[in-house]
């Protein structure tokens, strides 16, 4: 029947149920800060710190093989030194933020397979960069679920002056000095939900859970917090779906979870009632916006 071919996996395989788990983690975490970084003009600024948790996490390999702290430790420690480094850069010569950022995750990718590379072999080197989300242990699953959770309680904290900036960052420089911790706050949580996500996707798509639920949501809602619902829906309904495709057609799961959001933006953007293609072909009525 369509229940058990829906309900069967995860019920009768445990790898299943820690992959729907971890996912639907990222999902609820990851999905809101791409909502920001998208409203905020800094989608490709995630791309770039997916790729500069490499070097890090291949450190950590290197110290101490496929251990989650150690190659989660370096992760962190390697996006927050880019994310810093190319700030200070954008500051101090006139390069851009997202010219260098450009540059550090070239130099970041580039030097992250060169490391793994060195240890590891050609099944090490796929689990960096696309993840084997099929492969999520106990001590992964509690991992990425701490990253969500972390998230979410400063999410809440600086909501305000995160979206007031979306809005107008000028308003809020003239009234407040909460601009500037609010924004080291949220590049840490990007920088922290993409090691959640490296865990699980991989470097190369960890972004993928993170953007494009939040550019599908784009098409659906018209304020923020109802972007963010439709993000996360979006990102649970794509991991479910990616995993049960993967499962029956035996595809690899973080692509056939990537998939499945890119099937549910393509959808958006032609059906999507805030500037879907087939809305915005359909007549207007006489003064209509």
């Amino acid at each position: 029947s369509i229940h058990t071919a829906l309900i069967a996996p995860f019920a009768d395989f445990a790898f299943m149920r820690r992959a729907l788990v971890g996912t639907m983690a990222l999902a609820c975490s990851a999905a809101p800060i791409g909502v920001f970084l998208m409203l905020r003009r800094m989608s490709l600024i995630g791309d770039a710190l997916a790729h500069a948790i490499l070097p890090g996490a291949a450190i950590g390999f290197l110290i101490a093989g496929l251990s989650v702290l150690a190659m989660a430790g370096g992760g962190l420690v390697a996006g927050f030194l880019i994310a810093i480094g190319a700030g200070l850069i954008a500051r101090s010569t006139p390069l851009r933020e997202d010219a260098s950022l450009a540059a550090f995750f070239l130099i970041s990718l580039a030097l992250g397979v060169t490391l793994v590379s060195v240890k590891g072999n050609n099944v090490d080197l796929m689990h960096f960069l696309f993840g084997s989300v099929l492969a999520v242990d106990d001590p992964t699953l509690v991992l990425i679920v701490a990253i969500a959770s972390v998230s979410l309680i400063v999410l809440a904290l600086i909501w305000r002056p995160l979206v007031v900036e979306c809005v107008d960052p000028g308003f809020l420089r003239s009234v407040s000095g909460a601009g500037g911790p609010a924004h080291i706050a949220f590049l840490a949580l990007v920088v922290l939900n993409l090691v959640g996500g490296f865990q699980a996707l991989g470097t190369l798509l960890a972004v993928g859970i993170m953007m494009l639920p939040a550019v599908t949501s784009r098409f659906w809602a018209r304020d923020i917090s109802g972007m963010i619902a439709v993000a996360i829906g979006s990102a649970a309904i794509s991991s479910y779906a990616g995993l049960l495709v993967s499962y029956y057609a035996d595809l690899p799961s973080g692509p056939a979870i990537i998939l499945a959001a890119g099937a549910l933006y393509a959808l958006s953007l032609l059906f999507g009632p805030v500037g879907g293609l087939i809305w915005a072909l359909l007549p207007r009525r006489h003064l209509e916006a």
